[in-house]
């Protein structure tokens, strides 16, 4: 099942199929992360998953979300990362460690290099925090001059 907002990447590719298992009643189970709490997208993606298990045959379907662990860009696959980047999106870094107990306030991101997919040049620069999606931020870079998506790290 294709990711709604990101089509090039499947589910699986993203990290948000969590699971897939038959319990003893024959019901199968698809489990779900969302990269964020109240992600547009959840509800599309719980019903495309629904609607492809019974088209291939399975009568009784569950598709349960996920909570706990949340979700991190971490479980974006090699291969999600790499069609990212195929299609002029910059994956993410690796997610930020952070202890547990209390999150600290940090009022400015930290400066990072993101690498322009497109030719690979480190010198860019963030436009927007946000872009289509709360999940990506606009960048361009500065030796093509090609506007493109970063997927953020959390």
């Amino acid at each position: 099942m294709p990711d709604p907002e990101l089509p090039m990447l499947t589910l699986a590719d993203l990290g948000v199929l969590r699971d897939v298992s038959v319990e003893a009643d024959g019901t199968v189970v698809a489990s779900l992360t969302p990269t964020y709490s109240g992600c547009p997208a959840m509800a599309e993606m719980r019903a495309g998953v629904a609607a492809r298990l019974r088209e291939a045959g399975f009568a009784r379907v569950e598709i349960r979300t996920v909570l706990d662990p949340a979700w991190t860009s971490d479980w974006i696959t090699e291969a999600g990362r790499r069609k990212l980047a195929e299609h002029g999106i910059a994956p993410p870094h690796p997610a930020p460690r952070r202890p547990a107990g209390p999150v600290p306030l940090v009022l400015s991101p930290a400066p990072r290099t993101v690498r322009c997919p497109r030719c690979a040049s480190p010198d860019t620069e963030e436009t927007s925090r946000f872009a289509a999606t709360s999940c990506k931020a606009l960048w361009r870079c500065r030796a093509c001059q090609e506007p493109f998506e970063y997927v953020k790290e959390i």
